[in-house]
């Protein structure tokens, strides 16, 4: 059986921390019970991965007993733009709106990813650049002429560096969105 793993508000900034909330001036409210039956795990009752409507949310509740509407409490840092969006594809999901696509893990930073792990898992193996290289892309097979300054060379070269960092804890910024000042 898989342990659920809960990130905290402060390491993950999709997850999204509520607490009791007053009465909205509005009809709609979100409440722990309506979070509660779209839960597909629980750690003491306090942090919750939620299903609604297909889509996957992490919160952490303040108060699991309150029964009232909830507020959401965002931390002011530098994720704060990462919070709100997940904030907002939370309410826009609870409203039954189409969901904006979750700009955290887009298709081509999943699909690096999996590359990076590749070619480090092929180093740690002890496997040379360019055997790496002849497997990652095998429509572009090196020469040993033109290896060195190949540019099939260089990417495979950078997947390994990256890589690296991401196995030595820079995984965490597969949480956030890409960023040019990162």
């Amino acid at each position: 059986m898989a342990q659920p793993i809960f990130w905290t508000p402060e390491t993950d900034p999709g997850a999204i921390l509520l607490q009791p909330g007053s009465a909205p001036l509005g009809s709609f409210r979100l409440t722990a019970d309506d979070l509660r039956v779209g839960a597909t795990a629980s750690l003491r009752d306090t942090q919750l991965h939620v299903v609604l409507r297909g889509e996957h949310f992490d919160a952490s509740l303040a108060d699991p007993d309150f029964a009232g509407p909830l507020a959401a409490v965002v931390l002011i840092d530098d994720d704060t733009p990462d919070r709100l969006d997940m904030l907002a594809r939370l309410w826009t999901t609870a409203r039954g709106r189409r969901v904006p696509p979750d700009q955290r893990m887009t298709e081509q930073r999943r699909q690096r990813a999996k590359q990076m792990l590749r070619v480090v898992d092929a180093r740690d193996a002890g496997t040379t650049y360019r055997a790496i290289a002849e497997v990652m892309f095998p429509q572009h097979v090196p020469d040993a002429a033109s290896w060195v300054g190949s540019a099939i060379r260089e990417t495979t070269i950078r997947l390994a560096r990256d890589g690296v960092k991401l196995v030595r804890g820079g995984y965490r910024l597969l949480l956030r969105r890409p960023r040019r000042n990162r």
